[in-house]
């Protein structure tokens, strides 16, 4: 049963573009037998499945997990991005700095409690564009409206001139 795209993504919950992108990346070809090429739920789930898996760069591969470990030395997630650039980019042991962030924030970054050693040690990952809360910058002591009325009439030109002459 063949159903429009509209009123897949309408069933769904979805936008339709959204339901477009799902058929286009995981559109079953079969050059031999033409009439088999499709959607097919098995196979998008698989392709799924294997995306996942190969993204997951930390996980897969131990030797450079262990590289990562830098992180407990003090080195920041940029940091030791920027040097697997220089030293491993030719094996392939490269990782971008939100690579490692992710990494440090899953699951098995919470087991050996990596977040520990990021530069903000925060247990849970600030979602991004969030607005952070600040409170004073500046104490009410070094905010000029505050100060000293002995202060105000020094501002004044003549006594700033007198300053700057050396008379008093």
């Amino acid at each position: 049963m063949k159903l429009s795209v509209d009123s897949m993504a309408e069933k769904l919950g979805r936008h339709r573009s959204t339901i477009f992108r799902e058929l286009k990346r995981n559109r079953f070809e079969d050059p031999e037998m033409r009439e088999l090429s499709g959607y097919y739920g098995l196979t998008a789930d698989a392709r799924s499945k294997e995306r996942r898996r190969s993204l997951r760069k930390l996980v897969r591969l131990p030797q450079l997990r262990e590289a990562i470990m830098r992180i407990r030395h003090g080195w920041s997630p940029e940091q030791v991005a920027g040097r697997l650039k220089l030293e491993g980019g030719q094996h392939g042991m490269t990782v971008c700095h939100e690579t490692i962030y992710r990494f440090a924030y899953s699951k098995d970054g919470q087991a050996i409690r990596l977040w520990h050693h990021l530069p903000e040690r925060r247990a849970r990952r600030r979602p991004r564009h969030v607005r952070r809360r600040h409170g004073r910058r500046f104490s009410p002591e070094l905010n000029i409206l505050h100060r000293r009325a002995a202060s105000v009439p020094m501002l004044h030109l003549g006594n700033s001139r007198r300053l700057w002459l050396g008379r008093s």
